[in-house]
């Protein structure tokens, strides 16, 4: 499981870190992997959550997900503005939540706030095994 987890952060990490290279000064987010298991109901399919914290300010890139992925993802404190495919971007705070159902385009997600980080529960529902987790635009 540490094996997993790590391939989880390191995918999450080369996103943030492939943007910050750019000779761009923005804050990005960090992630920490929580849980990653195999769905023994579902064979060949998986299930993996991470943290992901906002600092104030910090955003992510746009990206997309694995095409097998649904994609949960819960408000745990702060807020987040957040628009996958054409919906209008939309503030999220503690408590709320969005999916993402496979092949969608997350274009904005950030923490709107320049004092308060933020933090969020991504869930991933997929093909197990499945990777990056994250392909920046």
């Amino acid at each position: 499981m540490l094996g997993a987890g790590t391939a989880i952060l390191m995918a999450f990490a080369s996103a943030a870190h492939a943007q910050s290279t750019s000779g761009s000064h923005e804050v990005h987010e960090t992630v920490h992997p929580v849980f990653e298991q195999a769905l023994p109901n579902v064979p060949g399919k998986g299930f993996i959550a991470v943290e992901v914290l906002f600092p104030p300010g910090a955003s992510s890139p746009p990206h997309t997900h694995p095409k097998s992925a649904f994609v949960f993802a819960y408000v745990v404190s702060g807020q987040i503005v957040s628009a996958v495919d054409d919906e209008k971007p939309r503030v999220y705070v503690a408590g709320e939540s969005w999916h993402e159902l496979p092949g969608s385009h997350h274009r904005v997600t950030r923490n709107p706030s320049t004092t308060t980080p933020a933090k969020l529960l991504a869930i991933f529902v997929g093909d197990a095994g499945e990777r990056p987790l994250v392909t920046p635009e």
